[in-house]
């Protein structure tokens, strides 16, 4: 192997690219956690909303019941 000899400004250079690396990552990771948030509000939502709808099926199928059983 050839010995390369690096400067202080290579060996800047070098550590520069690692933070801006380190930056970029950081930026990725901070709008997959914003993507999670709103993932996760709209799966409270969609579960309200199911939630709302099974009860309210459930209250017309026991006056369903209720109406066949006088019959």
């Amino acid at each position: 192997m050839e010995n390369k000899n690096i400067t202080i400004d290579d060996l800047a250079g070098m550590v520069q690219k690692g933070f801006e690396e380190t930056a970029k990552k950081d930026e990725v990771n901070e709008r997959f956690d914003k993507i999670e948030d709103r993932l996760e509000s709209i799966e409270k939502l969609i579960l309200a909303d199911h939630k709302r709808r099974i009860e309210k099926l459930e209250d017309e199928v026991k006056e369903l019941r209720e109406l066949l059983a006088v019959k």
